[in-house]
């Protein structure tokens, strides 16, 4: 099930769940601008290599995703629905709206 949630939303979800898995599906340069710390990366935009990476993850976890803006993040969540994921949260307002921690390498 997908869910959309706000940054608060988010991160108290985050904090209270020991199932939980971070999806970044930006690109490598957005990601350079600074990420959520342990997240897993994954290009929504390579289209295919996508496909196969999220099929090889375990569908019983949750999974908070998040891109720039929550476009492909939302359209992460219902692919990964369609492909048998039982719960999945899309970041409202993606990382451009992002106030919390964040790593820049």
């Amino acid at each position: 099930m997908r869910e959309d949630i706000d940054q608060d939303e988010w991160i108290e979800a985050l904090e209270n769940d020991k199932n939980a898995v971070i999806l970044d599906v930006r690109t490598p340069s957005e990601i350079e601008e600074g990420y959520i710390k342990n997240m897993k990366a994954i290009d929504f935009l390579e289209g295919q290599t996508f496909l196969e990476e999220i099929k090889k993850l375990d569908t019983s976890k949750n999974y908070y995703i998040y891109c720039r803006s929550g476009n492909r993040s939302g359209q992460a969540c219902d692919i990964m629905e369609q492909l048998g994921f039982k719960t999945t949260f899309n970041l409202e307002g993606g990382f451009i709206n992002w106030t919390g921690d964040i790593v820049e390498d």
